[in-house]
């Protein structure tokens, strides 16, 4: 019989049934550090807890591999453990927790996630022409800009054969074409798709080739001056609304340029948050604008009336130094990237040749400038500072940053060689429109030295250049056409750095 005084049995806690455990289990987020259950064995039966494995002691028994629990931990069982000690200090889980960071390390994206720089070589799915639309960027005017620089390229050389002129006039209405239809392609993006203008100009990275427009207009009006316009020696049969219209279209680009060069920066300092680890040579693209103004302002002067042609110089000087000197911050930055972070990945390395651009563009400027200057200029009418002196200072000046661009296009060579892109970018055209003003400011620099071993080295490299031209113009046919470009996420319309 029962005892009267015997106090009643309290009654279990309910238990948690291997079912709900397993109910638990798949009710977990994926990322739960050591608490990633297994899933419920293929026979059926209830996985042993870590309890079972366990002496009197706390220690672990030392059961054999086929019953040994290995990684079938409950969560139960860690609230008990982390009461108690430390996680580190059991040595069972310590290398599943180390797997697993390791493998969470390791992970590769899964298909559903960005994968920047892949290699991609299998066939993309067509899309309507109006889809692919969407992804054409402000990038596709580095087209434009190299076409335009190949044509100036082809009127400056100092060892011609008949015809040459004819083959550069050419490249350069090819060039007034390429303008209209990417002009016109863009302007039906933004009419089909609302919103895109704005969302492309304040872009993290397709904001940065907004400048490109206008480096293309650049090539335009310098182009029209070179084709258009004879040697300033021979003037007498140009009408003067010529060259009326090439002054007001210098001096609307440098205006224009100028709250572009302002304005583009303002946004990106208060807009943006850029890291110097992610920093690419096209930072340096809005200061490019109206740095080229001095370039403009050396081909145009020497045709312009004295008092007009001392106001642009002038100008054209001013613009320059501007651009140089941004350019020469962001390389400090640039150089400390590099120190830093290394060089950028291999699809984007053609890019280390926009960093040629400005000491070759501005070398370029000095020469020109120096040269396009009236005969009776005389700054103080004393005959103390003329021509003479202000072109020997220009071409020692001129030599200073060639030697500069030199260098930078060393280094981007040498890493394009030793990582060349697979993937084929707008970027690529890099190695083409500043490498066009290294060469043009070699082949000034060698006019005035009338060192022909330096003119003939400008010569050969213009051919190579005009090759570049061509094989990247190649492979950017290819790339539209396999829809390695102008496809959703192949553009610059995402962020890949």
């Amino acid at each position: 019989m029962r005892d009267p005084e015997r106090r009643p049995r309290l009654q279990p806690e309910p238990t948690t049934t291997q079912a709900q455990l397993h109910r638990r289990h798949s009710q977990l987020e994926p990322f739960e550090p050591y608490l990633g259950l297994p899933p419920p064995r293929a026979d059926g039966q209830p996985r042993r807890s870590f309890h079972a494995h366990q002496d009197s002691t706390g220690g672990l028994s030392n059961a054999s591999d086929e019953t040994r629990v290995g990684d079938d931990y409950y969560p139960e069982v860690f609230e008990d453990l982390e009461k108690s000690r430390s996680i580190t200090s059991i040595t069972a889980l310590t290398p599943n927790r180390a797997k697993f960071q390791q493998e969470q390390t390791t992970r590769q994206p899964t298909p559903e996630e960005p994968k920047p720089h892949a290699h991609d070589t299998s066939p993309r799915p067509k899309l309507p022409f109006r889809q692919r639309l969407r992804h054409f960027t402000w990038a596709w005017y580095t087209l434009s800009m190299s076409t335009g620089g190949i044509a100036l390229l082809i009127v400056a050389q100092p060892h011609t054969f008949p015809g040459l002129r004819s083959i550069g006039l050419a490249v350069y209405i090819l060039n007034i074409l390429l303008f209209t239809l990417i002009t016109s392609l863009l302007i039906t993006r933004f009419f089909l798709f609302p919103g895109t203008f704005k969302s492309s100009i304040t872009h993290r990275r397709e904001g940065f080739f907004f400048p490109c427009f206008f480096l293309s207009i650049a090539t335009l009006i310098t182009g029209t001056h070179r084709y258009a316009v004879p040697d300033k020696t021979d003037l007498t049969h140009v009408p003067t609304t010529i060259l009326w219209a090439i002054e007001i279209a210098f001096w609307a680009y440098l205006v224009v340029t100028t709250l572009v060069a302002i304005g583009q920066y303002l946004y990106v300092f208060s807009a943006h948050k850029l890291a110097l680890s992610t920093m690419m040579p096209t930072w340096i693209l809005p200061i490019f604008p109206i740095m080229l103004s001095g370039t403009i302002a050396s081909v145009i002067a020497g045709t312009q009336p004295s008092a007009q042609a001392v106001s642009i110089i002038t100008a054209g000087l001013t613009c320059q130094g501007l651009g140089i000197a941004v350019a020469t911050m962001m390389y400090a930055h640039m150089v400390g990237r590099l120190f830093s972070s290394g060089l950028p990945h291999r699809e984007h390395r053609p890019g280390l040749f926009m960093c040629v651009g400005p000491p070759s563009f501005t070398a370029l400027a000095f020469v020109g400038l120096a040269k396009s200057l009236p005969p009776e200029f005389d700054f103080d009418g004393d005959g103390f500072l003329d021509n003479t002196e202000i072109s020997t200072m220009a071409i020692i000046g001129a030599g200073f940053l060639w030697a500069l661009s030199f260098w930078w296009f060393g280094i981007a060579a040498a890493a394009v060689v030793i990582a060349p892109p697979r993937d084929f970018h707008l970027g690529w055209w890099a190695s083409v429109f500043p490498n066009v003003g290294f060469v043009l400011a070699t082949l000034a620099l060698g006019k005035e030295f009338q060192n022909e071993p330096v003119l003939w080295f400008g010569t050969v490299a213009s051919v190579l250049l005009v090759g570049v031209y061509l094989f990247v113009f190649g492979s950017l046919v290819r790339a539209v056409w396999t829809g390695e470009i102008v496809y959703p996420g192949r553009d610059e319309d995402v962020e890949d750095h």
